[in-house]
């Protein structure tokens, strides 16, 4: 269904994902502040997700 829309999501530990809009989120995680096609929440979350290490392991290795 192309005109599903989405959030891009992120928790705690600056993981994203992408999440159905107007679904309640998982816990644990929230809302990243882009939303939109399923295709350009997936670009964004290439663009802004740099590095796959969650925070706490970039946060230790420096």
């Amino acid at each position: 269904m192309s005109d599903d829309r989405f959030l891009v999501v992120r928790n705690d530990e600056e993981q994203y994902s992408i999440w159905p809009q107007g679904r309640e989120l998982p816990a644990g995680w929230h809302d990243a502040g882009f939303a939109g096609s399923k295709t350009d929440c997936l670009s964004h979350v290439d663009t802004v997700w740099t590095d796959m290490r969650p925070k706490s392991l970039r946060e230790v290795s420096g």
